[in-house]
């Protein structure tokens, strides 16, 4: 499987290029996520995407109400079941978003050089002479000359539904602007964006709050991404609220990175939250074009070495309505793989595009293919470098293994964790081979009754470059005897032949707990 590695430095041959691929069972190590929506709801759908390499669903609060969403995640769960495959739910909040109130649904034309009037008066109708937003205080953060960007919800750029506006004068509390260029506002929702102004709306409105107490509790919900987060702050607030809910104590929280004030307070944000959500969508939008990629390359470094998970958007919008991806988007999903990124997130593509499980599984091959190329050795030598000396015993663990498993040329790396740390750990180091991490459940106690966790660990891992989790059964503890751990291990080698993860005569790298003393040995399986 690992001779297949092609590095980009050295020569190769442009016929081993157009070689097709081989397919393997899993499909490629970066993650997908995808947004569920009109178009990926049914359980036919779903179960598509999920066969495609869909591995967390997003569902998205800025439309649809708790009721609609709950049909989609049941149908995800019939899915699941099916199909098999393990998918984590994500639930993603509305946050401090500027949006225009259009309740007649109308589609509203605006032409370049006229003016339209954004007011906070939300009984007005809109039109094109004036929009009625969500927000009073726009008069008061931005200035004559500033720019509003005003596109459909979960604009891709190519199509005609977006307009910039300029600031031209400010009436109380209205914003006159003048119309930069002409297009056709449809839909129901559209969302403002004002250019490298800070908004001054909460991060967790309480219609957030609601919907996370209510729905997001009684569903289990793996992880909660916070709009608009602006500085570490908003990560800690969330964390507060939701560790008091029940089971969502164990939810994690990405910081969802998408404009300047979150990018200033960067380095802060991403030590307070579990994992990053980069929204190139509004980013772009608050970064001049040239400095997108800068930011991106950064980023995804600061996440690396910090061993997060990082999650890139927007990556094929004009898959929203065709079959096939531009030459630059096809690049751009290479680029972030190999610029270090965990995840592809989609939106417009899945929610409300053409070709939901087309586009996953589009996304999953150009993933797949960026992975043979990426430089393992070179990611490795920064990564033991940022990290230092004296390393901490998990630490040194980690890396020795996957530099047990890259020298043997082993197939999978296999850990026993029962918190998914040590499996996160082994990942950070970017092997070039799977890790099964398989989840030993934990028995606790509350006095009145027992229970395992370990099923939100093993979806947690779904959003993680090259780890796969297994749940293993309750009765085997993750540090223990030998004995047990050998019949786990059993089960995880039978479950990876089965898959065609493992051979026999493969080499296999396991990580475990004994005692107090941490573990790494390589197995040659026999026939």
């Amino acid at each position: 499987m690992h001779s297949s590695h092609l590095l980009l430095e050295e020569p190769i041959r442009m016929a081993s290029i157009l070689e097709p691929s081989k397919a393997s069972f899993f499909p490629a190590m970066t993650k997908i996520v995808g947004t569920l929506g009109p178009k990926s709801r049914s359980v036919d759908v779903i179960s598509g995407c999920l066969k495609a390499g869909m591995s967390v669903a997003r569902f998205d609060f800025s439309w649809g109400d708790p009721e609609y969403h709950q049909e989609t995640l049941e149908n995800l769960k019939t899915a699941v079941k099916s199909t098999k495959k393990l998918c984590a739910v994500m639930l993603d909040t509305v946050g401090a978003e500027l949006q225009v109130v259009n309740k007649s649904e109308k589609a509203i034309s605006l032409k370049a050089d006229d003016s339209v009037v954004l007011t906070p008066d939300q009984g007005q109708e809109a039109s094109s002479e004036l929009l009625p937003i969500n927000f009073d205080g726009l008069s008061k953060a931005v200035k004559k000359g500033d720019t509003i960007f005003l596109g459909q919800y979960l604009f891709t750029g190519s199509e005609t539904t977006s307009v910039w506006l300029e600031v031209a004068e400010l009436k109380g509390d209205d914003v006159v602007c003048v119309v930069k260029n002409s297009a056709t506002l449809a839909g129901s929702l559209f969302t403002l964006h004002a250019s490298q102004v800070p908004i001054d709306l909460p991060t967790l409105s309480d219609k957030d709050k609601e919907v996370i107490s209510t729905w997001g509790l009684k569903n289990k919900i793996d992880f909660l991404s916070l709009s608009y987060t602006r500085h570490a702050e908003d990560v800690r607030q969330a964390r507060e609220f939701v560790s008091k809910l029940g089971d969502l104590y164990q939810t994690q929280i990405f910081a969802k990175i998408e404009n300047i004030e979150g990018l200033t307070h960067f380095d802060e944000i991403l030590q307070e939250a579990d994992g990053i959500i980069l929204s190139r969508g509004n980013l772009g939008i608050d970064l001049p074009p040239e400095k997108v990629f800068l930011f991106q390359k950064a980023a995804l470094y600061k996440c690396n070495m910090a061993g997060k998970p990082a999650v890139v958007t927007r990556v094929v919008d004009s898959m929203t309505d065709n079959l096939r991806p531009t030459r630059a988007e096809a690049t751009d999903v290479a680029n972030a793989v190999l610029d270090g990124s965990d995840a592809i997130l989609l939106g417009a593509e899945t929610l409300r595009g053409l070709y939901p499980i087309e586009t996953i599984s589009t996304v999953g091959k150009i993933c797949a293919e960026a992975e043979k190329v990426f430089n393992q050795d070179l990611y490795f030598k920064k990564t033991t470098k940022y990290v230092g000396e004296p390393m901490t015993h998990l630490e040194s663990i980690a890396s020795s293994a996957v530099r047990a498993a890259i020298k043997v040329k082993a197939s999978v790396i296999i850990c026993f964790t029962s918190s998914g740390r040590a499996a996160r750990l082994i990942a950070k180091y970017r092997p070039t081979m799977p890790v099964l991490s398989v989840v030993v459940p934990r028995l606790k106690t509350n006095q009145l009754k027992w229970s395992f966790s370990g099923a939100f660990e093993a979806r947690q891992s779904l959003i993680v470059r090259g780890l796969f989790p297994m749940l293993a059964d309750p009765r085997h503890p993750a540090e223990s005897t030998n004995a047990t751990n050998e019949s786990v291990l059993k089960v995880a080698l039978e479950h990876g032949k089965a898959s065609g993860v493992v051979k026999s005569h493969d080499r296999v790298v396991v990580c475990q707990k004994v005692g107090d003393a941490s573990v790494v040995k390589i197995i040659e399986l026999e026939d």
